[in-house]
């Protein structure tokens, strides 16, 4: 029996996908872990754009409703060049120091980069274990990484997001 070391966790927007993903990284202080994360930039009760992290330190602003240029995501425009050299320098290194890859999001913005669509297979076929998240509407790309043999898809509701977090760190940890 084949054990799959690779987990996508889909569900709604706001459901908590992000939150459970941090709360992973959060208790897990003794593994070298790599990838990013995403946050909102809100500023009195209105979202402007996104924050860009990795669990290295490094961050930036993935998206913006005030920035002129880059792909357009609703009212956002993506930075491309900077989700570049925060998210995806920081998948290769995860690939070589990193015992866990974590990666919020795989969503439209991200997927604007090709630089990013090519790091994921090699995130995927490596021995790490990788959890991350994934856009719930269809996309060309994200679609076909939700079907691959080798991932475990598992969807995120209210519901069950807090026993999610304690479900995965036990496999991951035994």
């Amino acid at each position: 029996m084949q054990i799959i070391h690779n987990i996508l966790l889909e569900g709604e927007p706001g459901v908590g996908k992000t939150t459970l993903i941090l709360n992973i990284a959060n208790r897990l202080p003794n593994h070298r872990i790599g990838g990013f994360y995403t946050q909102e930039i809100r500023e009195r009760g209105q979202r402007l754009g996104f924050r860009l992290a990795t669990f290295s330190g490094q961050s930036g602003i993935l998206s913006h409703m005030k920035f002129t240029s880059g792909p357009i995501v609703g009212k956002y425009r993506v930075d491309l060049a900077q989700f570049e050299k925060i998210a995806v320098n920081g998948l290769e290194i995860a690939l070589s120091e990193s015992s866990i890859i974590l990666i919020d999001e795989i969503g439209k913005m991200e997927l604007f980069s090709e630089r990013f669509k090519d790091i994921l297979p090699r995130c995927f076929a490596s021995d790490k274990t990788l959890i991350a998240t994934i856009m719930s509407r269809s996309h060309p790309y994200a679609d076909r990484l939700k079907t691959r043999s080798d991932i475990r898809l598992i969807r995120v509701t209210k519901e069950n997001r807090k026993e999610l977090v304690l479900s995965l760190i036990k496999e991951i940890i035994n």
